[in-house]
This record gives structure tokens, C-alpha cells and sequence, in this order.
């Protein structure tokens, strides 16, 4: 095939040339490469709650990260092709310099959102402004430093190289949740990152230096000059093979922290399998093989079809997890190695990396940014699948051999491919069967469907990703009564009901859902609920009557758009007799909601002996710890009520914190599951700063935070 190199000897990670030279290039490119995929994680949680916790705000930082992969390798590119080799270190020498006069990297809070509108752009200008032109020169390193080894060495290409920048970016991104998160917070580590940048410089400067010799000077070999250049189609297909692989990356990631919490280590765990497949991939050619790969490729991709379609039925996460990440490392290994087997020659070194980045950015920007706005469910997953799958089968169908040996392998290819389609199809037009509607934006997807179990028990539902975000009765009878995780007998509604015995009441609500609690306000009752989403507040106004017959009652009631921490910042004391939090995305944890900071500003608002209502109802996470440290820091105490579902209404648990001991004696307590919230002695709790969930996560079993 064109532009391939014709010998295809087995490469490996040891590298040739002086052990100097060797020395300072990869210590700069493992650096350098670290460096990327430290601050990745980390700027992504320093930002996240500027933007309601959401997801989508992994999502954004990889689509930057993969655009400055782009701007790195395009940029590397260039000086090489086109800049006279004397000059090329003095360009990259004042770019290194005047990237260093950019620390340290501590995000402007001017860039805080004011409106609820699609923060994705702020989030890319605010990455840009902060991080834009350190994360160009940490990702030019790589490609740079090789063509100059290369030339300085007069030897092979150094995909060694590349595949120890890899191996530094995994171990370095792995090294943030297990490591680096629990045990500082954001500000010290950004302060940190920002001084091991410097060294970096200062190391990149050293081995741009050595590349000014007359011998690094020299070109690449002759035979190598005389090679044609890559066809068309083999242009397209490094775009489309990377392309595939980082969308796949981009997505899966986005299910994990939708469905769990968005939180690095969530984050890295697929990051750090797709950088393993470049490790291994350009490593060693041992790794890959098309005979091996195909029918292990074949698997994976009806493995991720049975958990995205098990997505409704909510699959334990101790399978979900294993799954999606084997059949996302299986993918992106069949991606990387045909990338290594379709691999130029030096002569066109750079230009491989840049249609690499190209493709990478390309699939990144779908996933996050075209995909939200082009579906109206995540069906870019059960696309990406098909595509694999057909990618792969043209390439098999392309394969030597008598037209007997290949007549049933291409039957059994177009077999499987219009299968996959077929039972993909059918699963989507499953679940949106009985759906009302569906919607998706930044934050997630939304539908609303009725079920109808019972004449009386028959529930119209809001449900964000897996997550039932409030429900109200159909039947007349019921129609009016709060159902779903805020009932009667629930700690929010036993708190509400004690308070409103004794007139009318100041209550505000983070997280609108349905609108549920709203169903409780009565005359003269004041009410503020705050919603970031503002396809919640049309959804809970159109589908839904708590908001209607709450202003109906005489109540006072007002919905606020935007982030309820954010917004309560902005306001003048509420005073407030009550406060709920309930601001869950599926089972991801707005956690800048509950750090202590937040707590603070919450009773800020209350009245002295007010009360502090927090759902911590979830699957995989204990967050009682987290809500006692916040109670102890504004010398509140806190009590857990549990509620078991009863066939009527959900299960729920929540925390009440609050100075006012008297109000869990009165009679709305009566009978109630009630116990005092804990903590281990060695949990410190979570700060804006600090904010690790390795202590409160439990993903083997069912947490102590929902109710049996």
C-alpha cells in the first residue's frame, strides 16, 4: 500500500543513539506528556463547579484536550516542513518562554456562567485563556522531539517515542485519583503542575538546543525521501480509525460519570485504557494482530450493545464498569494497531501524528458537542458500534484469498453488521416506546412517560439519564399528593409538614425536577427553587401541576435558572425556615453542592434555627460521612431518615441538619427511621478544594445510603 514502509520489522521500545541524547529527548517527552494528562483531571474538577457538576464538562475538557493534540501535532508540523532548521528552535524556545509567563494555571472565576444557556463554548474559552498555550507546546513535544532525534541519530523512526509518551501519560493520569486528589487539594496541585511545567520548559529548551547541531541538521535517509506519499485512502484512513477510537473514548466516559459521579477517577480509568492501546500498539507490533484482534473485536462490540441496552434496567455497576472499559480497550487496541500497521515513513512522520490528532479531534467533537444537539438520546454509542463494525468488515472484506475461502466470511461479515443495526434499532425504538417525550441538552437527557399500574397508582414520571426525578398521580384522588422520593413519610416531607404546623413557611429547593415539593406549598407559603436545566422548568410547567396549583393555593412561588449555589451567591439572605438540596443528575454527585463551603453559604440563607434537607439517596455512594463534616463545620447536627419504598412512593434517604432539636421530637416524627449521621475519624470531608469520593464509593454492593 502506498506510503507504507515497506519493511515491517518488529519495533520496539528500545531505543537507538547516544545515551545522552536518548537521556534528555525522553525525559522531556515523558515529562512533557505527563503533564498533559495530569492537569486534564485536574482543571476539569477545578472548573466543575463553576457548571452544576454536570458530566458534560469531562466531556468539554477532552474535546479541548483533543483540539490541542490537533494544535500540537499541526503545529509541529509546520516548523518542521516549512521552517529552515536553524530557525526551528528559536520559534519553539519563545513559545516555551512566554507559555511558562502563563503561570500558574488558576482559572479567572470571571468565567463563571450567568445564564443557563450551554456553558460548552465558555467551558473551551475559559480551557483556552488558562491552558491554551502550555497545552500546545506539552502536546508538540512528542512529534517534534522525533523528527529531531531522528534526524539527529540519522536512524529509524522513533515510535518508541511515542509510545513512552503514552505510557507517561497513563501512569501520570492514573496517579490523580489514587494518589495526588486524596491526598491535596486543586490549589496546591495547580501550583505544583504550574512549577513542573517550568522544568519541563527548561528540559524541552536543553534538548532543542542539542537539536541546533550541524548533525541534527542533516535529512532523513534517501530511500526513505523516495518513497511515494500516502494515497487518499490511506489518509482518510488514519482519520477515520483515530476518529473511531476517541468517540468511543469521549462516550463511554460520559456513561460512566452520568450514571456514577463526574469525578477523575471515572474519568481517568477510560483515558488510561485508551492510552495503554497507543502504548502497546506502538510499542511493539507483537501486540496486534488482525487474526487475533477480529473475532475479540467482534465480541466487544456485542458486549457494548447488551450493557447499552441494559441502560433502562439499570445493570449493576459492578458489571457495567468492567464491561463498557474491556470493550472500550478492545476497540481503541483494533483502532491503534491498524493506525501502526498502515504507519508511514519517516518522511511523513508528522503528518501520521497530525491526521491522528485530526481524527481524535474530530470524533471528540461529535461526541460532545454535535452529538448533543444532532439526538435526542445517546445513540452516537449504538452508531459508533455499527461503524466499528463496518470499518473493520471492509478491511476483512479486502483480504487475500479464493473467492470459495471468502464467500462465507463476507456472508457472515454483512450478516453481523445488518444484526448489530437491526437489534440496535429495535432497542432505541424500545425505549422510547410510552416515552411523552424526550429531550437532551448539556445536562443530560429527559423523558417523560406514564406508567400506568393501577387505575389509582398509575404515575406520570420525569426521569434524567436512569434517575426518576419525581412522578405525580394521574387519578384524581391522588393527583395532588407528592409522591416519588418526597412523600409524606420521607424526611423532606415529615420536616415540612412539622414546620408548617405552625404557619405559613420560607422554603427553597435546589433541583426543580417535577416539581414535587412544590406540591406541598400552601397560602402565603413563600417558595424559590433553583434549576440550572431549563428544559426541567418547561417540562415541570407543561407536563406536570405542582407549580400551577402552588400558585393556585396563594403560595409565593418562583423558579431561578441557573446553578442554586451560584445563584444563591448572588442574593440577598432568603431566610429561610427550610432549604432542600436535590440536585442529582442520574446518580452522578454534584459534589461542589455538598462541600463545607457550600454548607455555609446554605445557612447563610436559613433562619438561625432553620433546616438543611439533603437527598443522599444513591446506588453506590454513602454520603452520610460527607453531610455529617458539613454539619460539624457549621456546628450543626445531623440525622439520617430513611424510607423504605412501600409500592406507592420510592424509597428515599435524607439528612437533616439543622440546631433546632426540638423539631425531630414533634408528632410528624413519630415512627419515623431515624438515627444520627456518622463519620470514620480519618474522613475529613469534602471542601471546594478537596472533594475525593474513594472514601464514600462502595461499587461491589448496595451502599448504606439507600434504603432496603
Amino acid at each position: 500500500m502506498d506510503g507504507q514502509v515497506a519493511d515491517r520489522r518488529t519495533t520496539s521500545l528500545a531505543p537507538r543513539g547516544s545515551a545522552h541524547v536518548t537521556t534528555i529527548y525522553s525525559a522531556a517527552v515523558i515529562l512533557g506528556a505527563s503533564l498533559l494528562f495530569l492537569v486534564q483531571p485536574l482543571i476539569a474538577k477545578m472548573i466543575l463547579p463553576w457548571f452544576g457538576g454536570a458530566s458534560a464538562v469531562w466531556s468539554a475538557a477532552l474535546l479541548f484536550f483533543q483540539v490541542c493534540v490537533l494544535g500540537g501535532y499541526g503545529y509541529a508540523h509546520w516548523l518542521t516542513a516549512n521552517v529552515q532548521p536553524r530557525w526551528q528552535p528559536v520559534i519553539h524556545v519563545a513559545l516555551l518562554v512566554g507559555a511558562c509567563a502563563l503561570m500558574p494555571i488558576l482559572p479567572s472565576p470571571a468565567w463563571r456562567p450567568t445564564d443557563p444557556s450551554d456553558p460548552t463554548g465558555r467551558i473551551l474559552l475559559l480551557l483556552a485563556t488558562t491552558l491554551g498555550l502550555p497545552s500546545l507546546m506539552l502536546c508538540a513535544t512528542s512529534p517534534l522531539l522525533q523528527v529531531w532525534y531522528m534526524r539527529r541519530t540519522r536512524g529509524e523512526v522513533p515510535y518508541w517515542l511515542f509510545a513512552l509518551s503514552n505510557l507517561g501519560s497513563m501512569l501520570a493520569l492514573l496517579s490523580f485519583p489514587f494518589f495526588l486528589e486524596p491526598m491535596f487539594d486543586t490549589r496546591v496541585l495547580a501550583f505544583g503542575w504550574s512549577g513542573l511545567f517550568v522544568a519541563f520548559a527548561a528540559l524541552s529548551v536543553w534538548a532543542t538546543w542539542m537539536s541546533r547541531t550541524e548533525r541534527a541538521q542533516a535529512g532523513v535517509m534517501l530511500a526513505e525521501q523516495r518513497e511515494g506519499a500516502p494515497s487518499f485512502v490511506q489518509l482518510a484512513l488514519w482519520v477515520l480509525l483515530a476518529g473511531c477510537a476517541s468517540a468511543m473514548l469521549v462516550t463511554v466516559s460520559a456513561h460512566l460519570s452520568t450514571n456514577v459521579a463526574p469525578i477523575p477517577l471515572l474519568w481517568t480509568a477510560p483515558l488510561a485504557l485508551y492510552l495503554l492501546t497507543f502504548v502497546l500498539a506502538f510499542g511493539s507490533t507483537r501486540f496486534y494482530s488482525r487474526t487475533r484482534t477480529f473475532p475479540w473485536l467482534a465480541a466487544a462490540l456485542g458486549c457494548l450493545t447488551y450493557v447499552y441496552t441494559q441502560d433502562d434496567s439499570n445493570l449493576h455497576i459492578r458489571y457495567m464498569i468492567p464491561l463498557y472499559l474491556v470493550g472500550l480497550f478492545i476497540c481503541c487496541m483494533a483502532c491503534h494497531g491498524e493506525l501502526v500497521h498502515r504507519r508511514p515513513s519517516a518522511r511523513f512522520l508528522t503528518r501520521f501524528y497530525l491526521l491522528i490528532a485530526l481524527g481524535g479531534a474530530l470524533g471528540g467533537l461529535f461526541v460532545a458537542v454535535i452529538a448533543p444537539k444532532l439526538f435526542d438520546t445517546h445513540v452516537e454509542l449504538p452508531g459508533l458500534l455499527v461503524l466499528i463494525a463496518a470499518l473493520f468488515a471492509a478491511l476483512q472484506w479486502r483480504r487475500r484469498g479464493s473467492r470459495r475461502t471468502l464467500r462465507p466470511v463476507r456472508f457472515a461479515l454483512l450478516a453481523g453488521i445488518v444484526a448489530l443495526a437491526g437489534y440496535l434499532s429495535l432497542a432505541e425504538t424500545s425505549t422510547r416506546a410510552g416515552n411523552l417525550l424526550v429531550l437532551r441538552n448539556f445536562y443530560g437527557v429527559l423523558r417523560v412517560r406514564d406508567d400506568l399500574i393501577g387505575m389509582d397508582l398509575a404515575q406520570r414520571r420525569l426521569l434524567h439519564g436512569t434517575i426518576d426525578h419525581g412522578a405525580q398521580f394521574l387519578s384524581a384522588r391522588y393527583r395532588n399528593v407528592p409522591g416519588s422520593y418526597f412523600s409524606a413519610s420521607s424526611g423532606v416531607g415529615r420536616a415540612l409538614q412539622a414546620l408548617q404546623a405552625q404557619g405559613p413557611i420560607r422554603y427553597g429547593v435546589i433541583g426543580l425536577g417535577a416539581g414535587v415539593l412544590a406540591g406541598y406549598a400552601r397560602h402565603e407559603d413563600y417558595l424559590r427553587i433553583y434549576e440550572i436545566n431549563p428544559d426541567v422548568l418547561a417540562i415541570a410547567e407543561q407536563y406536570f401541576s405542582f407549580l400551577r396549583r402552588a400558585r393556585e393555593a396563594g403560595a409565593d412561588v418562583e423558579v431561578l435558572l441557573g446553578d442554586g449555589r451560584l445563584t444563591l451567591e448572588r442574593q440577598a439572605r432568603q431566610n429561610f425556615d427550610l432549604l432542600v438540596v436535590d440536585a442529582f443528575s442520574s446518580d452522578a454527585v454534584p459534589t461542589h453542592l455538598l462541600t463545607k463551603e457550600a454548607i455555609r453559604l446554605y445557612f447563610e440563607h436559613l433562619k438561625p434555627d432553620g433546616v438543611l434537607a439533603m437527598q443522599i439517596s444513591n446506588r453506590y455512594l454513602d454520603l452520610t460521612p460527607v453531610c455529617f463534616r458539613a454539619a460539624e463545620h457549621v456546628g450543626r447536627s445531623a440525622t439520617v431518615l430513611r424510607m423504605a419504598s412501600d409500592g406507592m412512593f420510592n424509597g428515599s434517604v435524607w439528612v437533616l441538619i439543622t440546631s433546632n432539636k426540638d423539631l425531630l421530637q414533634r408528632p410528624q416524627f413519630a415512627g419515623a427511621d431515624m438515627q444520627p449521621a456518622y463519620a470514620a475519624a480519618d474522613f475529613v470531608g469534602w471542601t471546594d478544594q478537596y472533594s475525593s469520593l474513594r472514601p464514600v464509593l462502595h461499587l461491589g454492593g448496595r451502599t448504606t445510603g439507600m434504603p432496603d
